[in-house]
């Protein structure tokens, strides 16, 4: 037996290393936006969820700043004790208003909005249908909450409905649960068809929209505008720290599914409440969202103008801002991020165990503009022509 019980975390860093696993946080400076000063050189950023530009904006600053001199930089408790605040309220309207659903709920990051929810509305009695891509947040909901969790192939709806056919109803309650923009591929969930499916064998649907809301349908309500979903019975979760540019995540639902949340979802009710700061940001930027439809549009041409340039490239399917590189092997992606890095191009690699396959992740923002795209480009061609 080792004389030290810690040696093996040393051992684990190890194997980690050797994979090219490893990852280290990278010291940025100065405020978000398209360029960002990385370990003292300003590079094109292309690596930041800011979609709409948003977590730099005046807009959301003086909001911020408000709030403070208003209300303090925390909420000092939990919302039900002594954290609960108007702006609070405020929010969650706003929130329902863009969703067009009866209510909502803001919880302190979109990481505690899973890992509250699940639990609270299945248990061990119940099977939990998860695809095989969701991000981490479902899936550790999904195992907290002690049900069944069978997976089912990335957004395979044919493989879905055997697995549904098979053990639906040997379980009380059924959860499916999905991301509706994948965030490390870029693909949409189908979720029409996975709507039609929950009403055949009487499940619930639990649909992410972190990656979705503020970016897709019309008024960027999210994927299940843009499907044409909206006013159907789900459960829709997202955040408010990637398009809105703020911290903190939500629930949007019917008023007795929030009301039962309220009293059910333990990482809403022991923790503090979303900071004035927080909150006042993002309720400036759902108003953007609102108001601002040219800022969306420019998103999406700046996102069509770059699939346009890398057509013919290993480019992963992708229906979002999220445009994805496939790469053999981590060691091949770390190379061509240290050669994007050279060339002023901040856009990391994403590897296992965080995705099954190796690539570069690019996140378009509306506010990058055409020569910044360009240079991304003709950087990448550089690159793999040599």
């Amino acid at each position: 037996m080792s004389s030290n019980p810690y040696d093996w975390i040393k051992e684990s860093l190890e194997i980690i290393h050797r994979a090219d696993w490893y990852r280290s946080v990278k010291k940025i400076y100065g405020r978000p936006g398209t360029i960002v000063n990385l370990e003292g050189r300003s590079l094109i950023n292309f690596a930041s969820n800011d979609y709409l530009g948003l977590a730099g904006d005046e807009r959301l600053i003086q909001a911020s700043i408000e709030a403070i001199k208003e209300l303090g930089t925390g909420s000092t408790g939990s919302r039900l004790l002594s954290g609960h605040r108007e702006l609070h309220e405020k929010l969650e309207s706003a929130i329902a208003s863009l969703k067009q659903t009866e209510d909502a709920l803001v919880f302190s990051s979109g990481y505690l909005a899973n890992i509250g929810t699940i639990p609270a509305l299945v248990g061990r009695r119940d099977v939990i249908f998860s695809d095989q891509y969701n991000h981490s947040s479902l899936k550790n909901g999904a195992k907290l909450s002690g049900a069944k969790v069978i997976d089912y192939s990335h957004c395979n709806l044919a493989d879905l409905e055997t697995k549904l056919q098979q053990y639906r109803q040997q379980y009380r309650r059924c959860l499916i649960v999905s991301d509706s923009v994948f965030s490390m591929d870029g693909d949409l969930c189908p979720l029409p068809q996975l709507l039609s499916l929950a009403e055949a064998f009487d499940c619930m649907v639990l649909i992410d929209e972190a990656h979705a809301t503020g970016v897709m349908g019309k008024t960027g309500a999210g994927c299940v505008e843009h499907f044409g979903c909206t006013g159907k019975e789900l459960i829709q979760i997202g955040t408010l720290s990637k398009a809105l540019g703020s911290l903190g995540g939500y629930v949007a639902g019917s008023a007795t599914l929030i009301d039962f949340l309220r009293n059910r979802a333990p990482s809403w009710i022991y923790t503090t409440g979303l900071s004035p700061a927080d909150t006042a940001a993002a309720l400036a930027a759902i108003e953007i969202v609102q108001t601002d439809r040219d800022r969306r549009q420019q998103l999406w041409r700046n996102v069509n103008f770059l699939k346009q340039q890398l057509a013919g490239l290993n480019l992963l399917p992708s229906e979002s801002p999220i445009i994805c590189l496939g790469l053999a092997t981590p060691a091949e992606a770390l190379t061509l991020a240290k050669q994007l890095k050279e060339r002023g191009i901040f856009a990391p690699a994403i590897r296992p165990p965080t995705v099954p396959t190796s690539r570069i992740r690019f996140s378009v923002m509306a506010t990058h503009e055409p020569n910044q795209i360009q240079q991304l480009v003709i950087s990448i061609t550089s690159i793999l022509a040599d």
